[in-house]
This record gives C-alpha cells, structure tokens and sequence, in this order.
C-alpha cells in the first residue's frame, strides 16, 4: 500500500506534482496532508514529517509493501519510483530520447525558475492579477523565467503535437502542473496555444481533484501569503 504525505493543496506544490502524478495515472494511494502549521523544529508539521523523512520536508510517498516500510522523498524520487515500480502506466515516454527529454525538463523545473517561485507562490484560491501585473513589470527574472517556460512548452507541443507536453500525460505534465496554478492566480501573460495547454492540464481528471481539494480546504496559512493578510 502506498501512502503520500502532502502539505496543504492550497499552497504545495511540491505536493502537488506526484498527487496528481498518481491521481491521473489511476494508482492507488493513501494521503496523508500534514497542516502547514509552522516549519519551526518543534511544529506539529515538523513533528509528523519527521516520523518518516529525515529532510523533514513533503511529499514523502511510503511503500508499506516493501519490509519495513520504505520511504521516498523528493518529487523526482517519488517519480521515477513510481514508473519503476508501475512500468504499465508508462508515467515516461516510451521513445528513450523522448524519454530523457522529459526528464530533463522536469529536472529544470526541479532546480530552476527561482524567480517565478520566489514572487508567484503557488496559491490555488487566490486571485491575484494584479499582483501578477506588478511582478511582470518589475521582476525581470520573472519574464525570463516565463520566457523559457513558454519556449519549452511551445517546442515540447509542436513536437509531439500535443495535447500534453509529449503527447500523452507524463511525469513532466504532473511536474508542471504547479506552473499551470501559478499561471492562472497571476493571470501571466502566455499566447494562445500556451492558454490552451493550461487549461488541458486543469481538466485533468487528476488536476481537477487536486484543485477541487485545494478550494475547500478554507485554511489560511499566513506565511504562505505573501500579498494578503486574510481571505
């Protein structure tokens, strides 16, 4: 049985990407969210993550099937656990090119766009256009950021003509779902086929669940909130 600890679907998006990675691709799993109480060593957050993950950090997906019970951290781990473990859902191209480009996009994301992350924070219920207008005008790295993502995912959808990144849903649509969210509460400028491609992923059976759980969780956590004190 496998159980993935997450933060709260509002504001993780580090959660979000292997949720729904296993929400789409139909794999059973227990969630386990874990309240973004605080980050302080003696949270209740901490308190739980730390049971099971030494980084003290979500997602953490756990195979109790495995003796002892094995722990995966890092979304990047979890994914490619995942496909290893579930090699019919083909959650990975099956081209080995195709393949190895997947990964290296979702290794960008993985380490990259700091800028987007940094004054774009993941926040579902949010709507900020506004806020997005400001950071598009005055956050160059912002537009740079932006600039490759749009880059990437033109050329990705051109080559593989679509409807997802490589054709059909991958890790890398799973990886880039954050991105889709952080699209959409900023209202950032993208063209037409990249509005297209957002709202493919938003109706994602596993992304639409993902949002839906987000909306209701009606939980304000004010040091995720960098643009407002209260709903």
């Amino acid at each position: 049985m496998l159980k993935l600890y997450i933060g709260n679907k509002n504001y993780s998006s580090w959660s979000m990407r292997p949720w729904v990675l296993l929400k789409q691709a139909g794999i059973p799993f227990e969630e386990v969210m874990v309240r973004f109480d605080s980050f302080e060593a003696h949270s209740q957050f901490k308190h739980v993550v730390n049971a099971v993950n030494p980084v003290g950090k979500v997602p953490v997906l756990v195979d109790s099937d495995v003796a002892g019970g094995l722990a995966v951290w890092d979304t990047l781990a979890i994914a490619e656990y995942l496909a290893e473990k579930f090699p019919e859902k083909q959650l990975w191209p099956r081209d080995v090119a195709q393949r190895a480009r997947a990964r290296s996009v979702c290794a960008e994301m993985h380490s990259g766009f700091a800028a987007l992350r940094s004054h774009c924070g993941m926040n579902i219920e949010a709507s900020l256009p506004e806020i997005g207008q400001l950071v598009w005008r005055d956050k160059p790295a912002v537009r740079a950021d932006l600039a490759r993502i749009i880059g990437m995912w033109s050329g990705l959808l051109q080559a593989h003509g679509g409807p997802m990144l490589f054709g059909a849903f991958s890790v890398a649509d799973a990886y880039f779902a954050p991105v889709v969210m952080r699209l959409k509460t900023y209202a950032l400028p993208v063209p037409a086929e990249i509005s297209a491609y957002v709202e493919r992923v938003c109706a994602l059976p596993g992304a639409q669940a993902w949002i839906a759980d987000a909306l209701e969780e009606r939980d304000f956590v004010i040091f995720d909130e960098a643009y407002r004190m209260h709903r």
